[in-house]
């Protein structure tokens, strides 16, 4: 049984997509635990910053591959809910991944430059590439599926703290 989308007008798209940029930095533990900043969050493409950590790293001054794919998840998730049309639900969940590691991550900083690519019904697509040290270390694909109502949208963000 599907049930009927409700219109949202365009200032409420907006609030909608503001508040998304605000969990992506705020709301979601993992992501503020690594310090991500977002500094472009627009309907056609997301930028997502991971400065380095030792707690993040692999080998000294290198972040783990690992952190690499969250920022890749995290970033084209990103890129999809920036322009998604919030009629058609707001629940997101990564359906599937893929990651090339092109270069060791190395550097102050990795920076995810993630598009939506496709927008389907239900299924959407994002490209992402990372760059550190101004080379491009990795690249991905991040498929993700929009359907239902996330619990709590709308809801206060916390500020982050200040440590």
């Amino acid at each position: 049984m599907t049930v009927a989308a409700r219109t949202l007008t365009d200032q409420e798209q907006r609030e909608r997509r503001a508040w998304f940029r605000a969990r992506w930095e705020r709301g979601v533990a993992f992501n503020r635990r690594c310090r991500i900043r977002v500094t472009r969050w627009e309907p056609d493409g997301v930028e997502i910053v991971l400065p380095y950590a030792e707690s993040l790293s692999a080998h000294e001054d290198v972040f783990h591959g690992g952190v690499i794919s969250a920022l890749i998840d995290t970033a084209g998730a990103g890129a999809v809910i920036a322009g998604h049309d919030f009629t058609k639900g707001s629940r997101l969940s990564t359906v599937s991944m893929s990651v090339q590691y092109l270069a060791p991550a190395r550097g102050r900083e990795a920076v995810a430059y993630a598009r939506c690519v496709r927008r389907g019904g239900r299924v959407h697509f994002a490209d992402v590439d990372v760059k550190a040290d101004g080379r491009i270390c990795a690249r991905g694909q991040v498929v993700v599926t929009i359907s239902g109502e996330r619990p709590g949208v709308g809801d206060p963000i916390e500020p982050l703290d200040e440590e």
